[in-house]
């Protein structure tokens, strides 16, 4: 069995940074692609915010290009999304993602860690 385990939210003002983790753990043989999402409160849909693939490429949606900055360690089976700059609309629950390969792929998710910017 396979383990993500989100942590590094908060509360913060406008425009202070947050780092959050996402680390992976159990019978990881590797790991492919990883993903951020975020869902905000009041039923909004998940949306996906970040992914970053084993060869280290990367892409963002535009609402975080230019403030986030995804990385993973393959070593410690860890992603990390670096959030600066953070706005209002940026609260929500963040959760990880990853397509992990322990004898075939299967898609993981977190549990989610909230973060949660004030004006």
């Amino acid at each position: 069995q396979v383990q993500l385990v989100e942590s590094g939210g908060g509360s913060v003002q406008a425009g202070a940074s947050l780092r959050l983790s996402c680390a992976a753990s159990g019978s990881v043989f590797s790991i492919s692609t990883m993903r951020w999402y975020r869902q905000a409160a009041g039923g909004k849909q998940r949306e996906w915010v970040s992914l970053i693939n084993s060869d280290g490429s990367t892409n963002y949606a535009d609402s975080v290009k230019g403030r986030f900055t995804i990385s993973r360690d393959n070593a410690k089976n860890t992603m990390y999304l670096q959030m600066n700059s953070l706005k209002p609309e940026d609260t929500a629950v963040y959760y990880c993602n990853a397509e992990v390969y322990s004898g075939t792929y299967v898609t993981y998710w977190g549990q989610g860690t909230q973060v949660t910017v004030s004006s």
